[in-house]
């Protein structure tokens, strides 16, 4: 019999943890070693459905999800697909699978739950780095003596997120279907795709607001003007979350000076992946921009990388795993400590850092690349060939294996019982 592999994991929501669950399941299956069972979990307010609402592709996850709450026994296996603090060892091999940390320390409770697990698998080098590097002195309250060093204690290997390379990929005009951005007039559009986090203007994490700001400020008063089209939202698909995100915008938007502004636009809702792929694809569409302050590994940079069109992002933390400096244009800036307004407890600590990007790189390349555009498509060509070859679905799934033979111990055999054959009993007749 299999070992019983049974995993604990957002699997059912419309979230980047979402993607990473059902791709991590589904390579698991196909791997054709274990009793794959799921346990879903939600993952903070993002919506459910994910697999009913696309069964065509996903709907074999069925087949794996337990009915109940309560494990038929003890798994073999026991993994999570979440952030460290909720880790808990429930088999007789604990695994971890996390994204990890956006900034240069992770929170203690990060590291204790990491301890509890027998080996945690994260997303990037910049992640494993931080988890390795972070240490704390537990302190009684009292006497402030120093009562325990918080550490790494267990191994933490990198598994990095594969993009699907059949879905994710060039296609032609005639192919983009469910996507319509006639409203949109301009010719030329930079993308953004990602939530809209906590934090000031200028100090949210995934650097939404700054990017409004220095694209304003860099096309005010031109002749000629590109577009930004923001898919964001701020975690939810609601009236209320698209009316918030046109606030942020217009009150950026006035903080200009000039009449005479770019047009940004915003996508909201939920899409499809073959949506998204169309949305990557399509001719107005010309390059993504991203000026995150820090990414466990930022699965939208990887898969637009795939579309052969250029990338403008930040030059640090875990999307520098499959993002090379000579094909796409990487921001400079230097190391800060992250904003208050930013602080979230136990998982963005106040005393840590993040990227902060030079507004004045940020101005020059969303001008170049606007300018220059057959450059920067030449070397996006490169880039789309190193992802491809390099950072598949694939590739990680290979990766996958291996760690998991390398780690996982030989577990005894289940052997069914069987009673030996009894012979028949001869009654002697009766005359």
């Amino acid at each position: 019999m299999k070992p019983l592999f049974a995993i604990s994991c957002p699997i059912d929501t419309y979230s980047g943890y979402g993607s990473r669950s059902r791709d991590l399941v589904k390579a698991i299956i196909e791997l054709d070693k274990y009793d794959v069972k799921i346990m879903p979990q939600r993952w903070g307010n993002t919506p459910w459905n994910f697999i009913e609402d696309h069964k065509e592709q996903w709907g074999f996850l069925k087949n794996h999800l337990l009915n109940q709450p309560q494990l038929p026994k003890q798994p073999e296996i026991w993994a999570q697909v979440t952030v460290p603090n909720e880790f808990q060892p429930v088999g007789k091999y604990n695994i971890g699978f996390t994204a990890g940390i956006e900034t240069t320390i992770c929170a203690p409770e990060w590291i204790d739950g990491v301890n509890r697990m027998n080996i945690t698998y994260v997303s990037s080098e910049h992640a494993k780095k931080v988890f390795e590097e972070s240490s704390f002195e537990q302190k009684d309250q009292q006497t402030n003596q120093v009562q325990r060093i918080i550490k790494l204690q267990k191994p933490v290997e990198v598994l990095f997120e594969g993009a699907d390379i059949e879905l994710y990929k060039p296609i032609e005009t005639k192919e983009i279907t469910s996507i319509d951005l006639s409203s949109i007039k301009e010719d030329f559009a930079y993308l953004f795709v990602g939530h809209w986090l906590q934090g000031d203007i200028g100090e949210d994490r995934k650097n939404v607001g700054l990017l409004v700001k220095a694209f304003y400020e860099t096309f005010k008063n031109k002749s000629k003007k590109p577009a930004l089209i923001l898919k964001t939202s701020i975690g939810g698909t609601s009236y209320m979350d698209r009316e918030e995100i046109l606030k942020r915008i217009a009150q950026i938007r006035q903080t200009v000076g000039s009449v005479n502004v770019p047009n940004v636009y915003l996508l909201h809702g939920e899409f499809a992946d073959n949506e998204i792929n169309q949305l990557y694809n399509h001719p107005k569409v010309k390059a993504m921009v991203s000026l995150t302050k820090g990414e466990g590994f930022g699965r939208p940079l990887l898969e637009f990388s795939l579309v052969k069109k250029p990338i403008i992002t930040t030059n640090w933390s875990g999307h520098l795993d499959y993002l090379d400096g000579e094909f796409v244009s990487l921001v400079g800036g230097e190391v800060k400590p992250v904003h208050a307004s930013a602080v979230v407890p136990n998982m963005i600590l106040a005393e840590s850092s993040w990227f902060s990007p030079d507004p004045s790189y940020v101005g020059h390349y969303l001008k170049d690349v606007f300018e220059n555009y057959k450059k920067y498509s030449e070397n996006a060509k490169r880039q789309a060939y190193r992802s491809r070859s390099e950072f598949s679905y694939e590739k990680m799934r290979e990766k996958l294996d291996g760690l998991l033979t390398k780690s996982i111990p030989e577990f005894p055999k289940e052997i069914k019982l069987q009673l030996p054959k009894l012979n028949k009993l001869q009654l002697p007749k009766l005359k």
